[in-house]
């Protein structure tokens, strides 16, 4: 929790890739001039290439611009591995836990109730995978809080805001074909 969290989901990240602008106006693409048969070029005319008078287009980025950085990706899988890690452990144990219970004739204990309790720990598990990955700070120059709460709710923003962007591209990229 610390005071230079980023207030916005505006914030670019390092290895977050780039969104391109949807334009306000689609043109269709022009149709292609067929030209008959009969009015093949001659062989001796070179093939050049066609020089356009449009702004040359960005080069795509490369694969390590875009791959999570060693240090992010190290903090996400500690963070996974202890909020996963504890419920899980905690599942397992409790089949072993209720195992010397009844064993030795301290209680009774319903079977219903052993599957119920660990499943409840399992899940959390689960839970725990996704919070673990949203609640560890994504810059690579912040380490973030103890449990991630402010990362994760910033975390959880800018995933939120690219599935939005996700599907907006789709439904564009639909309407034009």
């Amino acid at each position: 929790m610390s005071d230079n969290a980023p207030d916005s989901n505006s914030e670019r990240l390092p290895f977050e890739p780039g969104r391109k602008k949807a334009k306000s106006t689609a043109k269709p693409a022009p149709e292609p001039v067929k030209t008959p048969a009969k009015e093949a070029k001659p062989a001796f005319i070179e093939k050049r290439p066609k020089t356009s008078s449009k702004k040359p287009v960005a080069q795509e980025r490369s694969r390590e611009s875009l791959a999570v950085p060693d240090v992010v990706s190290k903090r996400m899988a500690r963070r996974m591995a202890f909020f996963c890690g504890v419920p899980t452990t905690l599942g397992i144990a409790t089949f072993v836990v209720s195992y010397f219970i009844v064993t030795k004739g301290i209680y009774k204990l319903p079977n219903v109730a052993v599957v119920l309790v660990s499943m409840l720990f399992f899940g959390l598990g689960v839970v725990g995978l996704s919070f673990g990955l949203l609640s560890a700070s994504w810059d690579e120059d912040r380490v973030g809080g103890l449990v991630g709460v402010n990362e994760f709710s910033t975390n959880l923003g800018r995933l939120v805001s690219a599935w939005k962007g996700a599907r907006q591209q789709q439904k564009q990229a639909k309407g034009e074909n």
